[in-house]
């Protein structure tokens, strides 16, 4: 590896039968940028779509909520809040508008925020939306899925507290 031999583009190589030195990628592999997962566009009709057929395929245990509050307080929070009413210590120095508020705020395209369905806070999470960039590179999809576990307990915190009673 201290010397690896480089070719010029379309020149042939003495290491292969087939002497091409360009090869194909392995079977299965992914090219970059490319989300296998996720099919659906950042667009409004992928936003509608993912809010009507994406669920969570994780259970709702105590452990993913409380591991999607942690990973709320660490990629969230400076913005949202930590109860989710859109007062972060981002929003508190005033450089930025706040977000709507989980609980009483009106999503910026359209409806209720505790409206939103899991769908929709999903690709939410992938492409952002307005001011909140995409957060696709930093969280994986069982994490989003565990963070909004717990977004949906800021969205009704009212039910959240009888159910715990």
């Amino acid at each position: 590896m201290y010397r690896s031999p480089s070719y010029e583009t379309y020149s042939g190589s003495p290491l292969f039968s087939d002497s091409l030195s360009a090869r194909l990628p392995v079977a299965g592999s992914i090219p970059r940028g490319y989300n296998a997962f996720f099919e659906y566009e950042n667009t409004l009709e992928g936003y509608a779509a993912a809010g009507s057929e994406l669920k969570n395929p994780l259970e709702k245990s105590e452990t993913n909520v409380l591991e999607g509050e942690r990973l709320y307080n660490i990629y969230c929070t400076h913005c949202h809040g930590k109860t989710g009413m859109a007062d972060g210590s981002v929003i508190k120095g005033g450089a930025y508008p706040p977000p709507p508020a989980y609980s009483d705020g009106k999503s910026s395209r359209g409806g209720d925020m505790k409206d939103l369905s899991e769908g929709k806070i999903y690709h939410t999470i992938v492409y952002g939306l307005n001011l909140m960039g995409a957060h696709a590179s930093q969280i994986s999809p069982e994490e989003r899925w565990k963070i909004i576990m717990h977004v949906q307990n800021l969205q009704n915190p009212i039910s959240e507290k009888k159910e715990t009673k």
